[in-house]
């Protein structure tokens, strides 16, 4: 199987206390930037453990990623077939 493309997601993350903040950026070989975030907060009672908050802000910033691929991919579908696209995940 040949690989014809290959996408690569950029994913930050900033730690403030108890909040962990990711925001990713994934660039489309059509040049469009689709930007998303994330973010989880600790309670107060719940041990210090930082890559818990990573993997739950990231996940939700590629929650946010999937919704914005699925409207962009709608859009595209409707710009060539003039009938509304509901894909889902």
């Amino acid at each position: 199987m040949q690989t014809l493309v290959g996408w690569h997601i950029e994913m930050d993350f900033r730690e403030d206390g108890a909040r962990t903040k990711a925001a990713a950026l994934l660039r489309l070989p059509d040049g469009t930037e689709v930007r998303s975030h994330g973010h989880a907060n600790r309670h107060p009672s719940d041990p210090e453990q930082e890559r818990v908050g990573e993997e739950l802000a990231a996940a939700r910033a590629l929650n946010d990623l999937a919704r914005q691929l699925l409207g962009k991919a709608a859009h595209e579908i409707e710009e060539v077939t003039r009938v509304p696209a509901h894909p889902r995940i």
